[in-house]
């Protein structure tokens, strides 16, 4: 009986395919599997590209299904090509590309090839990474950069995706903005088109790092992600849920960098030893660099209007291209009244502001479409695309205009002084003799003024994070505040139309030896809008931006400023394409600390900033002068 039994059960395992005398069970992962993909409209491929040094860089390629002699549209990012082209489980290419590729409309109506790449160094490439990379020369001294890559790039593409029909386009936002632009260095020929929206190009006067001088230290949470590993993953931590709390708890930016360890990092090593705007960070600004090299390839400049992060770059390049093209015919500027990448998500809104329209909407069929078409698709109509597009906030309408600022007769903009007055005014008159010379606050280190309202959540776009709409945020309650100076114009009897660049021409003295200062330009909203009742009395930013003292004669050599002495600043604010309506009011606020986004000045004069020690943040008397031959006044782009 034992014997049949055993037999009995040998057999059934004989039948089931387990060995006898096997321990456990087979696994049922197959050694290869190969999904079926018949059904997807696409196909998706993955290569390893070389570069000329030998380096391989990850490739995902995604070729819609029948695709024949269609153009080639290149992303090339640090935010990992596998997770940006793998949004959703389907067979469908929009769903695939919807997240980072809001502008999936215009890529499956133009039938793209899309092709995204890891940068050397990130994800699934090869090689080193270098935040930013420079141009090889002073700071690159080997025989790759970016424009390098990307030569290379094109090269393969046209020689491998037989799908293609020779012409490659570039696209990309911020960082991938940047590298949009260091292809324009040295292009490869097939290389038809680049368009750059909301670039980063010069870390130090008004992107990424710096703003004029004053670090952007809620940044910390990107070098570290960023740089702490090859593939991402390890997150930023924190020990308060405002950040306002922990930026305060760490003290100087470089403690609270040194408590994550962000010492181990080359990118945030190189930033803490350049605070000034020294070699370092000049022979890498992306304006100065393409001033100096010929235009070859059409370029359209997209330009966020509400921008959190890159507001300085695209018109600083718009600057240092269109002179290389009088005529508009190969560089195009789109400003847009949107956030960091804005235009290509739903661009009805930001914030509480209403538009009217689907903004970007219009932007990616109106003008991207028309403009990628053009040079990559042969026989395509040309893109009647004005040399400037830009939207006028406040009117909430499109202009198509000759060029930035407006220029033109009868539309070029003057630079029309408004004055900070006596009373807290703001008056195209200057200030009178016998009037008082001065309005003074008290600016204290320990309770620096927040940028927006607390709890600051941390910078994102997930979760509760509003970072992106800030620019947008109410100023109410920042012009409440005693260290806080704001001053207000009457209400406005006719439209007052600004294009272009405020210029800040402040007199301020202070009793420290260093000190930032903060002036922003506010659209003050009648006390009720029945349209809409929540903007009653709504003070909303124009252009704002803040400047670190010490580099008031120069950038790139900090001074101390001379205790208790009137002194003039001289600054540009961001650019703004505004109407201020009958019935509104400007109003312009002056502070000297916008805190957590900047690291607080310690108002006396340390080597460098980021590494202030406790005993150094001390208060300040801050006096803003306005007298005959003192005067202080932000001068707007007026336009007739």
């Amino acid at each position: 009986m034992a014997m049949r039994r055993t037999l009995g059960l040998v057999t059934a395992l004989l039948a089931t395919g387990i060995p006898a005398g096997a321990q456990g069970l087979p696994g049922e992962i197959p050694a290869a599997f190969r999904p079926v993909t018949e059904r997807w409209d696409y196909e998706r491929r993955e290569a390893m590209v070389p570069m000329r040094d030998g380096v391989k860089l990850h490739t995902v390629i995604l070729v819609p299904k029948g695709a024949k002699e269609a153009p080639i549209l290149l992303t090339r990012t640090p935010y990992s090509a596998d997770k940006l082209t793998g949004h959703a489980e389907s067979a469908h290419l929009g769903p695939v590309l919807q997240g980072y590729d809001n502008a999936t409309d215009v890529i499956l109506a133009g039938g793209y090839i899309r092709v995204v790449q890891d940068v050397r160094g990130k994800y699934g490439s090869e090689g080193d990474y270098v935040m930013n990379r420079p141009f090889r020369g002073p700071l690159n001294p080997t025989a790759v950069d970016h424009a390098t890559d990307t030569w290379d790039t094109v090269d393969w593409l046209v020689k491998h995706v037989p799908e293609g029909n020779g012409r490659v386009g570039i696209l990309g936002i911020s960082y991938d903005g940047f590298l949009a632009l260091a292809a324009l260095a040295d292009p490869h020929p097939a290389l038809k088109v680049a368009v750059p929206m909301n670039p980063m190009v010069d870390g130090w006067r008004g992107d990424d790092w710096f703003h004029h001088g004053a670090f952007r230290q809620q940044n910390l949470a990107y070098i570290y992600e960023q740089e702490a590993a090859r593939a991402g993953g390890l997150g930023w931590w924190s020990t308060h849920f405002d950040d306002y709390e922990a930026f305060m708890a760490a003290g100087s930016a470089g403690a609270m960098a040194r408590s994550h360890g962000l010492d181990a990092l080359g990118f945030w090593r190189k930033l803490s030893a350049h605070p000034a705007y020294d070699a370092f960070w000049q022979d890498q600004a992306m304006d100065r660099l393409l001033a100096a090299r010929p235009l070859k390839v059409p370029v359209l400049l997209v330009h966020s209007l509400y921008d959190a992060e890159d507001i300085y770059g695209a018109i600083a390049v718009w600057k240092a291209l269109h002179p290389k093209d009088p005529a508009g015919e190969k560089v195009h500027l789109v400003l847009g009244p949107w956030c960091h990448g804005g235009g290509i998500q739903e661009g009805s809104g930001l914030g509480s502001l209403k538009f009217g329209q689907d903004t970007a909407h219009a932007f990616r069929w109106e003008m991207l479409k028309p403009f990628l078409d053009q040079y990559l698709r042969p026989g395509a109509p040309e893109a009647d695309l004005a040399p400037v597009t830009a939207f006028e906030t406040g009117t909430n309408r499109w202009e198509r205009l000759p060029g930035w600022p407006r220029a033109g007769a009868g539309t070029a903009t003057a630079a029309t002084p408004f004055y900070l007055d006596a009373g807290l005014t703001v008056s195209p008159a200057p200030p009178r003799a016998g009037d008082a010379a001065f309005d003074e606050y008290v600016s204290d280190p320990a309770k620096p003024v927040p940028y927006r309202a607390r709890p600051v959540m941390p910078m994102g776009y997930e979760g509760l994070r509003t970072w992106p709409q800030w620019l947008t945020d109410d100023q109410r309650e920042a012009s409440g505040r005693t260290d806080v100076v704001a001053y207000l114009s009457a209400p406005l009897t006719a439209p007052l139309r600004i294009a272009g660049e405020p210029e800040v021409n402040l007199v301020a003295s202070t009793s420290g030896s260093d000190s930032d200062w903060v002036v922003k330009v506010i659209d003050v909203y009648p006390d009720e809008v029945p349209a809409q009742p929540a903007l009653g009395g709504y003070q909303l930013m124009v252009s704002a931006d803040i400047f670190r003292g010490r580099y008031r004669e120069d950038p790139a050599r900090p001074a101390a400023l001379a205790p208790n002495v009137p002194l003039t600043y001289r600054f540009a604010l961001p650019t703004a394409n505004h109407v201020f309506l009958p019935g509104h009011r400007i109003m312009v606020q002056v502070q000297s600390s916008w805190f957590p986004l900047y690291d607080r000045n310690p108002q006396t004069f340390v080597p460098n900033i980021l590494f202030a020690q406790p005993a150094d943040y001390r208060r300040a008397t801050q006096r803003i002068w306005h007298e005959p031959g003192k005067a202080s006044f932000v001068a707007l782009p007026v336009v007739p």
